[in-house]
């Protein structure tokens, strides 16, 4: 077997590459893992996640205690929301090598203990710069959790097993993500929003120590990928990261479309309560329908596009396609403004959601397709990091507007037209991708 084509080593056992059925990269004294117990690993991470996103929806649903009590304009939350948001973002250019570096034993140690130390500290603070202190720590370490997944993944099960994890994964976190608005006002009225944070932290310590307990005696064989496997699927080299232009394509697309999803996501339970009069209380539905569609939306690009391909379909042409129909699901959310019907704005909020993930699942997809697999890592991270300070930007915008008087009108324009952007910049910076990858089946270079 040639260099380039070398299995990586991390996941192979007695001389057969991960992807046999009779392969299990890790072991329990000398045995091999079982399954039952390396699913119990996994999804005690996946709660760990709960706890570790619990932050955002208990600032965003309790604003208007957090407000009253630390005397805050729009201006000043969304600047908060910005803080947190930038902290994650820069933190997302180092934290893929250190959880390489560390492995998934100590990784998980770090990350889970640290989130649920920022997450914590927000129940010891006494001033609002305290408080924004914990969130940008919070966000510094939040960002660790996506590595981390990724790299448990890998070492946890065979090959024909990561697609279903992930999945999991997903499913898991939508599953927290919909029940917190339902739980979040109930524990608000018994510790208010530091107490909520506290037992945030609290449940992430839990959590680790469930895990170090199932996972006492277990070898994890999660050393680095070979990072000769520099190949991309048109069979071209793929020059320095950031003088790439399929980076800059990727990258630009990510904060178009990311903007929209951070946006709608922190700011939507303040539009209904502004325009519906909405209590805390009453959030949790509304919230609940726009996060199942989020959901919903990316499961099912995930399948329509795998059916597709199936079908024969090139490809390119199935990304393009699954983008161009989830940028025009978002492209109507402006006419919220128009509707009478608090019902009819939630479910609809909820279905430009779901075209949110349809186009961010392509676009993550699309990284496979022309990245090579060494480089595919960093260029994720690159994009993750423009996509939060675009959000995180956005987000502060649109609190300083609100504070000036002005509405959510703009906003939802520029969301309707964000995704159909970022397509023609797409379209702009990588106008053969349909030509290359063609070729690539062609030829016979080598898929993932």
């Amino acid at each position: 077997m040639s260099s380039d084509q070398r299995p990586p080593t991390s996941l192979v056992k007695s001389g057969e590459v991960s992807g046999s059925s009779t392969l299990v990269p890790s072991e329990v004294e000398g045995r091999r893992l079982g399954q039952g117990r390396g699913w119990t690993l996994f999804a005690l991470l996946c709660v760990a996640g709960i706890f570790n996103a619990m932050d955002r929806p208990v600032i965003a649903i309790l604003k208007p205690d957090m407000s009253a009590e630390l005397g805050w304009t729009d201006a000043e939350f969304g600047r908060l929301a910005f803080y947190t948001q930038l902290s994650a973002a820069a933190s997302f250019l180092f934290t893929g090598w250190l959880i390489d570096r560390l492995g998934v034993r100590r990784s998980m140690i770090a990350g889970v203990s640290a989130w649920s130390v920022a997450a914590m500290a927000h129940g010891w603070a006494i001033s609002a710069w305290q408080v924004v202190a914990a969130r940008i720590g919070l966000g510094a370490t939040e960002a660790m959790q996506t590595p981390l997944t990724i790299k448990m993944v890998a070492t946890l099960f065979a090959a024909e097993r990561r697609s279903l994890a992930l999945g999991i994964n997903t499913a898991i976190a939508s599953i927290g993500t919909i029940s917190l608005p339902f739980f979040i006002p109930v524990l608000a009225a018994s510790v208010g929003w530091r107490g909520a944070l506290l037992l945030a932290g609290i449940g992430g310590f839990v959590t680790l120590a469930a895990w170090l307990a199932v996972a006492r005696g277990v070898r994890f064989d999660d050393s680095a990928e070979d990072p000769e496997l520099d190949f991309s699927d048109d069979g071209k080299p793929y020059g320095p990261i950031l003088s790439e232009r399929r980076t800059w394509a990727i990258v630009i697309a990510k904060a178009l479309s990311d903007s929209t999803f951070w946006l709608l996501t922190f700011w939507l339970p303040d539009f209904y309560r502004r325009t519906y009069e909405l209590t805390t209380g009453q959030l949790a539905v509304p919230l609940a329908l726009a996060f199942a569609g989020s959901a919903l939306g990316g499961l099912a690009a995930g399948a329509i596009s795998s059916r597709l391909i199936a079908k024969g379909w090139p490809v390119a042409k199935v990304r393009k396609t699954v983008m161009v129909v989830s940028a025009l699901v978002v492209t109507p959310v402006p006419f919220v403004l128009q509707l009478d019907s608090f019902w009819t704005v939630a479910v609809m909020m909820g279905v430009v959601l779901a075209g949110h993930q349809g186009f961010s699942l392509s676009i993550f997809a699309t990284i496979t397709d022309v990245v090579p697999r060494a480089k595919v890592g960093r260029v994720t991270a690159f994009g993750a990091f423009c996509g939060n300070v675009a959000g995180g930007l956005l987000v502060w915008v649109v609190g300083t507007a609100l504070t000036a008087g002005y509405g959510y009108a703009p906003f939802f324009i520029f969301a309707a037209v964000s995704y159909l952007l970022a397509i023609a910049w797409l379209r702009l910076l990588m106008p053969r991708a349909d030509s290359s990858l063609r070729h690539s089946r062609e030829t016979g270079n080598p898929q993932r």
